[in-house]
């Protein structure tokens, strides 16, 4: 049965004064929210490069965002499976 859907990202990114850049996504499927986290801090004796430090800080609130839907879909396996949680990686491999 084919099936098709779209999901909607926002990811919005607040630099400070101190060279930090924070970034918060929200994943919207229509049904549920997701929202991630993400910060990235310039190390002082580096040049504040803010491009580096959005792409650190989008990154990461991704990579929580990511995290936080394997273990969604590992939760649903199991529920579906019948099984109880494993301990394996989810989806096969570490992020």
């Amino acid at each position: 049965m084919p099936h098709t859907g779209e999901w909607k990202v926002h990811l919005h990114l607040f630099e400070e004064d101190d060279g930090t850049t924070k970034a918060h996504v929200v994943l919207d499927t229509g049904t549920t929210e997701l929202a991630g986290e993400g910060i990235a801090h310039c190390n002082p004796a580096d040049a504040n490069v803010p491009e580096i430090g959005d792409e650190l800080a989008a990154g990461r609130a991704m990579n929580d965002l990511a995290q936080q839907l394997l273990n969604i879909a590992d939760r649903d396996i199991q529920g579906v499976a019948g099984t109880e949680p494993s301990t394996r990686p989810t989806a096969g491999w570490s992020i």
